[in-house]
C-alpha cells in the first residue's frame, strides 16, 4: 500500500519541525504573517502491552508511561491539557474519547480507566494503547477553521471552510477549493485568498491562513503526504504580535513508498529532543483501529520485508471455518469475494497472498504459519483450506508447491484432527508438475486434497469447498460441460469437478479468428503512418527494453517466433551498470544476439524505429529513466514494472507523459499484449499458456485490466468462452496508473479490429465510473463487459488493504458494489459475481455471432513452442546452450562471412589486410586511411632484428629442433612490460594524462616523483639529432590522414619537454604507435568513446605488435632452419660466472676461478 495513515502525533511532528522549513512551492516566497504554536506534544504509548497480560502488570506499565511522560514533559502538571487516543480513530469527540481543559491528575485518571481496555466506536471494536495530551487552547468558535490537502491524478486539491471543529457538516458540498496541478506553482497569496479565504472578514486573519496554507502546502509535498486533514484549526490574535496559528485536531497520510526519498526527514522531526544528534526511529505506520497486528502478521511482515517477492497476511476471524493461501494480489481478492458472495464472510478466517516467485523455505514460512493459526482451534464443521491463484507470469508453481507440501506434512496430525478440506487450484510455469505433487499428497496424507488447474475457472473451487452446488445458467459457467482440455490437465485426487469454462457452442463448428492486419510498409513507418494512434502495438513495434532482464527479453522473442514476426520486437536493452556489449539469446532454437547500451540516447540512435521502451528500473531509478525516455521523440509508449514508485513521481510523470504524447502503463504492472503482434515483458506468463489461451494471434475480444496476475486469468477465459484475445493490457495496481480503463477502452472503440470489451476493474478509484459515463454519452458504442473485483470489502468489520496500492475504497462511491451498480445502470453487461463472468461473456460473443459482426474463421495450427535448456530440465525437455559465442565470424552458410561480410566482398573491395583486421578485431569496417595506418604499424614493427628478446628465444628454440609454433611461442611469450607491452602502457599514460587534464610539465614532473619511467619515451640509439624514421613515417600520415591528433600532440610537447634533459629521451615508435592508435579510435568516427577506451584497455595495442612481431619470429625461425643451424650453446666467455664464497675468500672470478657449489672447501683449478 502507498497511502498509509499516520499517527497524528506524528502528523503534528513533521508540521511543527519543517512548516517554516520546506521550500517553496509557490512562485515566489512569501514572507510568513503568522507564528506556529509551540510545540507541546505528549505521547502515553502502551503498544507493548498486551490484553493478555496480568491486571497488575498492565497497571504498572500505564504508570510507568505516565511517569515518563511527565518526566518528558514538565509542561503537563502547569497547564489545561486535552487527551485523547491516537490510534486513526474517526469522530472521537462524539465516541466519548476526548477530554477538554483538564488538569494532569484527571488526565491520568481518564487514561487510567481507558488503556490496554477494549472500547467500540460505532460497529468497530479495539483497544485503546496509544494516547496524545496536548496544550488546551482556549479560543472563540468563529476563528475555528476547517483545512484539508488530498491528492488526486492531476495535482492536489486544497479545500478550506470558515466553519471548522466537530460540527463540520458535510465538507465536500460546503468548502471551497483550490487545485494545484501537479506540474505548475502554488497560487499566488492574493489568488488563494480569492479562492479560499473570501468569506472571513478580517485582512489580518486572511493573511494569516494565505501564508499558512503556503507552507502547509510545502510542507505537504516534501515529506510526500498524501492525505493532510487539520479540523479545526484555530488562529488567535495577538495585539502587537503576528496571529498564532494552532493545528487543534489533525489526520495525516504519508506515502509509504516515497520513504527512501523521505524517511529520513520523517525520522528526523521525530527525534527526541533530549538526546543527541542524529536521526529518529522510522516512521510507524500503525494499523487500523481494531486491527491490531498479530504477532503473527507481524511475523509475515518481517518475512516480506526480507524478500523481493510479496507475502501478505491479515486475520480477519481466528476462529473462522475457511482459510486461504491465494497467489497474486487479484486473485486473492476475487478468491475472498466468492466465499463472501456465498455467505462466509463471516467464516473467512484470513485474508493474503503470496506473489514474485517466493522461494521454497519463504512458502514454506508463510504456509507454516498459517497452518498454525489454522489448527488451533476446531471447528464444529471441520475447516476448509483454499490453495487458490491465477496464472502465475513467472513463479515456478512447483517451487512454490513444494514449501506449502513441506508445511501441510508438518502439520498432518494437526490437520486430520481439524478434519481439514484442501482444494487446490494453480496455473502458471510447471503448473503440472506442482499439481501432481500435491495430489500425490493427497494420496498419503490422510487429508481430502482436491486438484484442479487452467482448465478450471479460478473460483469455481471455492462453491466446491463450501459444499454449494454450482447454480445453474450462464453465470455458472456451463458446469455441466466438460473441458476439451480435461482430458490433458485434470490431476483431480478425488473426485468431482467445479466444472470447465468451454461454453461456446459455435467453436467447434469454427471459431472466430479474425487475420491480423496487413503489416505496414517501410515507406509508412518512414511517413510516420505505420500504426494509427489506437493502435500503439503492431506487428512491426520495436522495443527497447530499460534493465537487464534476459528472462522478459527471451519471453518476448520467443512471442515474437510463434507469431512468425520476421523482425524481432525487442531491438536491444540498455543497462547503465555496464558498458556496451552484446547478450545471447535465442530465437527460436537458434542463438542470436542483442546489443546491450549504456546509455539510452544510444541506444535510440542506433534503433530509431523502437517506440516503445520496457522500463525495469527499480522504483528508486524510474522516474529519472522514464523522464529521459519521454524526452525521445520517437518513444511513443513507455511500459514502468516497477511496484512501490512513489505518488508524487508517477503523476509527474503522467503530465510528462502528456505533453510529450506518450502512453505510460504501468508502473507496478506486468505490461500489456498483442496477440499475432508484441507483448511487453512477462505478459501472458510462460509460453505454453501463451499457447493454451491462444494469443499467438488475434481474437475479438479487448480488454484492460489493474491486476496483472489476472490478466493472464482473463487470456484463459476470454480463449475459452470466445474466439479469443484481440489485445489486453494491464494498468497497474496503484492509485495513479499511468493510461485509465477510458483510456485504453476508447481506443478499443476506435479499433475496428475490436469487436467487443472486457474491463476488469476493483474496489478502489472512480476510474469505472468514466467508462460508466462514455458509455451512457455514447462514446464507446462496442458492448462492454465489466467486473469490479473487491466486493467483499464492505462485509468485513475493519478496513481491509488488499492485494493493490489502489484497491482500497476511500468512499462509498469506491466501493466495488457501487461501482458495479453504476457501470450496470450505464448499460455495461455486468454479471452478478465474477463466477458468473465467464458465462456473460460467452453469451455476449454469441450474440455478435448471430449478428454477423464476428465472422467466424478456422483455427490456424498451433505453433511449436521451444523452450530454454534449464526450464526444459525441469519439464524433462532439453535445448542446449552452445559452448561458445562468436560474433566476428560465420561459416556456417555457402559463403564464409567477416563480421557479416562475403568473403567475396572482402576480395572485390580489396579491403587489404588492414580492413580484414578492423572486421574481425572491430567488428566494423574502417575508413581507407585507418586501414592503412594498421598496415603500415604491421609494416613497421614487424621485426627488430635477431637481437631482442623475442626473436633470440625464437632462434634459439629452432636451433633445439623444435617445430614453428613452439618456436613463434617461445619468442611471443618475451613480450611483456619490457618488450613490445610499450604500446599498451604508452597509450595508457599518454591519453589518461591528457584526459586529467595534466600540462606536459605537470605529466612529466608526476612521473619523475612517482620514479616511473614513461613508457613509450626513448631510445637507445636514436634521438632528437638522429630521428627515427619509423616515427617520422607513422605521425606525418596520420597529421596527413586523421581527422585530429590530439594525444599525439600531447606526447610531442612532452618530447620537447624530456629532449631538453636528454637528447635521446624522444617519442620512440611504440610511443608514437600507441598515441596514434588511441587517436584513431576516438576520432575516425567509427567508435563511442567508451569503446574507444575500452579497445584501448584490452590489449588491442598489444595485439598489433603480436601480429606484427610474429611475421619477424617466423622469418627467423625459417632462415635458421634454412641455413640448417645446430644446436645453440651460450659461450662460457659470455658468462660472468659470480659466488659469493669466491668472491669472500679473494679469488678473481676473471682468472677462471671455479666454485664447486655445496662442497665444504673451495677448489682451484
Amino acid at each position: 500500500m502507498s497511502a498509509k495513515a499516520i499517527r497524528e502525533y506524528d502528523g503534528k511532528l513533521l508540521l511543527a519541525h519543517y512548516l517554516l522549513q520546506s521550500p517553496t512551492l509557490a512562485e515566489t516566497k512569501p514572507t510568513p504573517a503568522f507564528a506556529p504554536s509551540q510545540t507541546r506534544l505528549a505521547q502515553v504509548n502502551l503498544a507493548h502491552v498486551s490484553t493478555t497480560d496480568a491486571a497488575d502488570k498492565i497497571a504498572d506499565a500505564v504508570e510507568a508511561a505516565l511517569d515518563r511522560a511527565e518526566r518528558q514533559n514538565p509542561w503537563l502538571t502547569s497547564t489545561k491539557l486535552v487527551a485523547k487516543p491516537d490510534q486513526l480513530i474517526k469522530r472521537r469527540g462524539k465516541s466519548g474519547l476526548l477530554l477538554l481543559n483538564a488538569e494532569w491528575p484527571a488526565v491520568k485518571d481518564w487514561i487510567r480507566e481507558r488503556a490496554v481496555k477494549e472500547v467500540s466506536v460505532g460497529t468497530i471494536s479495539g483497544v485503546l494503547k496509544t494516547f496524545l495530551v496536548e496544550p488546551f487552547v482556549p479560543h472563540p468558535q468563529d476563528v475555528e477553521y476547517y483545512v484539508c490537502i488530498q491528492s488526486h491524478r492531476d495535482g492536489d486539491e486544497i479545500l478550506f471552510t470558515h466553519e471548522g471543529g466537530i460540527e463540520v457538516g458535510d465538507v465536500d458540498a460546503k468548502a471551497l477549493r483550490l487545485a494545484v496541478p501537479i506540474d505548475e506553482p502554488l497560487a499566488s497569496s492574493e489568488r488563494i485568498e480569492a479562492a479560499l479565504l473570501a468569506d472571513i472578514a478580517s485582512e489580518t486573519q486572511r493573511k494569516a491562513l494565505s501564508s499558512f496554507i503556503e507552507r502547509l502546502y510545502a510542507v505537504y509535498v516534501e515529506l510526500n503526504f498524501t492525505y493532510l486533514e487539520i479540523n479545526p484549526l484555530v488562529v488567535l490574535e495577538t495585539p502587537g504580535a503576528q496571529p498564532q496559528v494552532i493545528f487543534l485536531d489533525l489526520a495525516a497520510k504519508l506515502d509509504q513508498t516515497a520513504e527512501f526519498e523521505s524517511g529520513d526527514k520523517w525520522a528526523l522531526a521525530r527525534r527526541d529532543p533530549a538526546a543527541a544528534d542524529g536521526a529518529g526511529p522510522a516512521m510507524d505506520f500503525p494499523a487500523p483501529f481494531g486491527r491490531e497486528l498479530s504477532k503473527e502478521e507481524q511475523y509475515i511482515q518481517d518475512l516480506d520485508a526480507k524478500t523481493g517477492a510479496s507475502l501478505k497476511l491479515t486475520i480477519l476471524n481466528k476462529d473462522g471455518r475457511v482459510w486461504t493461501m491465494v497467489a497474486g494480489g487479484g486473485a486473492s481478492v476475487v478468491y475472498s469475494d466468492a466465499i463472501a458472495a456465498l455467505g462466509y464472510a463471516h467464516e473467512l478466517a484470513n485474508y493474503g497472498e503470496y506473489s514474485g516467485a517466493p522461494s521454497e523455505t519463504q512458502t514454506y514460512e508463510y504456509a507454516a504459519t498459517i497452518l498454525d493459526l489454522m489448527t488451533r482451534t476446531p471447528h464444529a464443521d471441520g475447516k476448509v483450506l483454499i490453495i487458490g491463484g491465477g496464472i502465475a507470469n513467472f513463479t515456478n508453481v512447483a517451487t512454490t508447491f513444494k514449501g506449502i507440501i513441506r508445511a501441510l506434512q508438518e502439520y498432518k496430525q494437526a490437520l486430520i484432527a481439524n478434519r481439514v478440506r484442501i482444494f487446490v487450484r494453480r496455473a502458471g510455469p510447471n503448473w503440472q508438475e506442482g499439481l501432481r505433487a500435491m495430489r500425490e499428497l493427497g494420496e498419503t496424507l490422510g487429508v481430502e486434497i482436491r486438484v484442479y488447474g487452467p482448465e478450471t475457472h479460478v473460483t469455481a473451487i471455492v462453491p466446491l469447498a463450501l459444499g454449494k452446488a454450482p447454480a445453474a445458467g450462464a453465470g455458472a459457467a456451463a458446469a455441466a460441460m466438460p473441458s476439451k482440455l480435461a482430458a490433458e490437465s485434470t490431476v483431480a485426487s478425488t473426485p468431482g469437478t467445479p466444472g470447465a469454462m468451454d461454453v461456446d457452442p459455435l467453436r467447434s463448428a469454427g471459431p472466430s479468428v479474425p487475420q491480423p492486419a496487413p503489416a505496414p510498409t517501410a515507406a509508412a513507418i518512414a511517413e510516420g503512418k505505420a500504426a494509427p494512434w489506437y493502435s500503439p502495438f503492431t506487428a512491426n513495434t520495436r522495443a527497447i527494453v530499460y534493465g537487464m532482464q534476459p528472462r522478459a527479453v527471451q519471453g518476448m522473442l520467443d512471442f515474437d517466433f510463434i507469431c512468425k514476426r520476421a523482425v524481432p520486437s525487442v531491438a536491444c536493452m540498455v543497462y547503465p551498470f555496464g558498458g556496451n556489449h552484446v547478450q545471447k539469446f535465442y530465437w527460436g532454437t537458434k542463438e542470436t544476439l542483442l546489443p546491450v547500451f549504456a546509455s539510452l540516447k544510444e541506444a535510440a540512435k542506433r534503433f530509431p524505429d523502437a517506440d516503445v521502451v520496457v522500463n525495469f528500473a527499480s522504483c528508486r531509478s524510474v522516474f529519472e529513466s522514464t523522464r529521459e525516455m519521454m524526452q525521445l521523440p520517437q518513444v511513443r509508449t513507455v511500459a514502468i514494472i516497477a511496484e512501490g514508485v512513489p505518488e508524487r513521481h508517477t503523476r509527474k510523470l503522467i503530465s510528462l507523459a502528456r505533453r510529450a504524447d506518450v502512453a505510460l502503463i504501468g508502473p507496478a504492472t506486468v505490461g500489456g499484449i498483442k496477440p499475432g503482434c508484441f507483448k511487453i515483458g512477462n505478459t501472458g506468463g510462460m509460453m505454453d499458456n501463451i499457447a493454451s489461451s491462444k494469443l499467438y494471434r488475434p481474437g475479438s475480444v479487448a480488454y484492460v485490466s489493474k491486476s496483472g496476475g489476472m490478466s493472464n486469468e482473463l487470456n484463459n477465459i476470454v480463449a475459452r468462452t470466445t474466439d479469443g484475445v484481440y489485445e489486453g493490457v494491464a494498468i497497474g495496481g496503484d492509485r495513479y496508473p499511468g493510461t485509465t480503463f477510458l483510456d485504453h477502452i476508447l481506443r478499443y472503440e476506435a479499433d475496428p479490429g475490436c469487436k467487443m470489451i472486457l474491463l476488469l476493474g476493483e474496489v478502489g478509484g472512480v476510474e469505472e465510473y468514466k467508462v460508466a459515463e462514455a458509455v451512457r454519452a455514447g462514446r464507446i458504442a462496442k458492448p462492454v463487459v465489466a467486473w469490479a473485483i473487491g466486493t467483499c470489502a464492505g462485509m468485513f468489520a475493519t478496513e481491509v488493504q488488499f492485494g493493490h496500492a489502489g484497491a482500497l475504497a476511500n468512499s462509498d462511491s469506491e466501493t466495488a458494489e457501487a461501482k458495479n451498480a453504476a457501470m450496470r445502470a450505464a448499460g455495461i453487461h455486468v454479471p452478478d459475481t465474477f463466477e458468473a463472468l465467464p458465462g456473460l461473456l460467452n453469451q455476449v460473443y454469441s450474440d455478435l455471432v448471430q449478428a454477423g459482426a464476428i465472422v467466424p474463421r478456422p483455427e490456424p495450427e498451433a505453433p511449436k513452442i521451444p523452450i530454454d535448456y534449464a526450464w526444459a530440465q525441469e519439464l524433462g525437455l532439453v535445448r542446449k546452450p552452445a559452448s561458445f559465442v562468436s560474433t566476428i565470424c560465420d561459416d556456417r552458410g555457402e559463403e564464409l562471412l567477416y563480421a557479416g561480410m562475403r568473403i567475396t566482398d572482402v576480395f572485390r573491395d580489396d579491403i587489404g589486410i588492414g580492413g580484414v583486421l578492423s572486421l574481425l578485431w572491430f567488428k566494423r569496417r574502417l575508413p581507407d586511411y585507418a586501414c592503412k595506418f594498421i598496415e603500415m604499424v604491421l609494416m613497421l614493427t614487424a621485426d627488430h632484428g635477431p637481437a631482442v628478446s623475442g626473436a633470440h628465444n625464437t632462434i634459439v628454440t629452432a636451433r633445439a629442433g623444435k617445430d614453428l609454433v613452439s618456436s613463434l611461442c617461445s619468442g611471443l611469450l618475451t613480450i611483456g612490460d619490457r618488450f613490445g607491452g610499450a604500446l599498451d602502457g604508452a597509450a595508457d599514460l599518454f591519453s589518461t594524462a591528457y584526459d586529467k587534464g595534466l600540462t606536459p610539465r605537470e605529466f612529466v614532473d608526476s612521473m619523475r616523483k612517482q620514479n616511473k619511467l614513461i613508457l613509450g619515451i626513448g631510445h637507445k640509439i636514436k634521438s632528437r639529432t638522429n630521428p627515427d624514421l619509423r616515427v617520422t613515417l607513422i605521425t606525418d600520415y596520420a597529421k596527413k590522414h586523421f581527422p585530429a591528433s590530439p594525444i599525439l600532440d600531447y606526447a610531442r610537447a612532452v618530447e620537447a619537454i624530456t629532449t631538453a634533459k636528454k637528447d635521446n629521451l624522444i617519442l620512440n615508435v611504440d610511443g608514437a604507435i600507441g598515441v596514434l592508435f588511441v587517436d584513431l579510435l576516438r576520432h575516425s568516427g567509427a567508435f563511442s568513446r567508451e569503446e574507444a577506451d575500452e579497445y584501448a584497455r584490452i590489449g588491442t595495442l598489444n595485439g598489433l605488435f603480436v601480429l606484427a612481431r610474429s611475421i619477424g619470429f617466423i622469418g627467423h625461425y625459417l632462415d635458421q632452419k634454412r641455413l640448417k643451424q645446430g644446436l645453440y650453446r651460450h659461450p662460457w666467455d659470455d658468462i660472468s660466472y659470480l659466488n659469493p664464497a669466491a668472491l669472500q675468500s679473494g679469488m678473481s672470478a676473471t682468472k677462471g676461478d671455479r666454485v664447486q657449489v655445496g662442497a665444504a672447501k673451495i677448489v682451484s683449478k
